[in-house]
This record gives structure tokens, C-alpha cells and sequence, in this order.
């Protein structure tokens, strides 16, 4: 079926303008809702800002919360060979852990400092106790109590891996955080 030229302008002017009536009775709708409401454009905008930032403000907050829980399971912290100071990386998670002892005073742990198997018996017990109190000492500059850490070290004696590799050593460097 051919249709003439200005049956088909009229087909494709008709069409045009039921798209252009949808369009805008939108508009109409939410001013006959917001005069509905007794608020202006402006007020609802800002209103819906607040409720976008109350509502980022939430999910941050729950963020913050998750990643201190898995903060706080972390409970082992690994040294370099003959050091006694704990990692950079391990700044945040023992932060987490001296603000939740500071919130929580009758909360206690002990810290045990571990070496692995190089070096004498003495040596490596005392290199576990320092291992143990640079930790301590971080603890309590984030709030936790002295009262609320025990420090034990055990230099070689309970090794976390019987090997003789450099993984297996990287294990055995260790303070371990147990709740008492």
C-alpha cells in the first residue's frame, strides 16, 4: 500500500508529537507532586542531595566496619630475617587492634614472639620478645592498656613450619596475637 507524501508527513507529525506529549507529562508530574509536597525544585534537590549523602555516609561507615572486623581476625605478623620491627603493611591491621583493646578494657592478649631456627637459643628468644614488644609498644600508642598485653616468647621452640627452606623460616618469624 503506497501512502502519499503528505499522508506520510502527517503519519510521522503525529508520532512525533505523541513522543513530545509523553516527554513532558513527566514534568508535570513530579511539579503537580513536589506543589503536592509544598517543596520547591530546590528544596527537593537538596533534599535528595542529604538523602544521597546520609545514604553514601551509611555504606561507608559499613565498609569501615567489615574491614575492621577482618582487621581483627588477623592475628599473625611476619618479620625479615634478624629484625625486630614489624612491616610497614602491618601499620593498619595493628592500629585496628589497639583502638578495639583502647574500647574494650577488659579485653587482654598475649603477644608471642617467635625466630625461626637460625641463630643460638638465647639469641632467639630474646629476638622473639623484642618482636613481641615492638607490637606492644605500637598497641598502646593506639590506645591499648599495658595492664591488657601479656608478651611470651618462645624464639624457636614452636615453629609454625618444621622445614629448613626460606618459606619455612619466613613462617617461624612471626608474633602471634592470642586473646586471653
Amino acid at each position: 500500500m503506497k501512502l502519499s507524501k503528505s499522508a506520510r508527513s502527517l503519519l510521522i507529525l503525529f508520532a512525533l508529537s505523541g513522543v513530545v506529549a509523553c516527554s513532558s507529562s513527566g514534568d508535570v508530574e513530579d511539579a503537580a507532586q513536589e506543589s503536592d509536597s509544598g517543596l520547591s525544585g530546590i528544596d527537593a534537590t537538596t533534599q535528595r542531595a542529604q538523602q544521597l549523602q546520609s545514604e553514601a555516609e551509611r555504606r561507608a561507615a559499613e565498609a569501615q566496619e567489615r574491614i575492621q572486623r577482618a582487621a581483627l581476625q588477623t592475628s599473625v605478623f611476619y618479620f625479615d630475617f634478624d629484625i625486630a620491627e614489624f612491616r610497614p603493611a602491618d601499620r593498619d591491621v595493628l592500629t585496628f587492634h589497639g583502638q578495639d583493646l583502647g574500647a574494650n578494657p577488659r579485653k587482654s592478649i598475649r603477644l608471642e614472639g617467635h625466630a625461626d631456627e637460625r641463630g643460638t637459643r638465647e639469641y632467639n628468644l630474646a629476638l622473639g620478645e623484642r618482636r613481641a614488644q615492638s607490637i606492644m609498644n605500637f598497641l598502646i600508642v593506639n590506645g591499648a592498656s599495658r595492664s591488657q598485653i601479656e608478651v611470651v616468647s618462645y624464639g624457636e621452640e614452636r615453629p609454625a613450619d618444621s622445614g629448613s627452606s626460606d618459606a619455612a623460616y619466613q613462617r617461624n618469624r612471626r608474633v602471634e596475637i592470642v586473646s586471653r
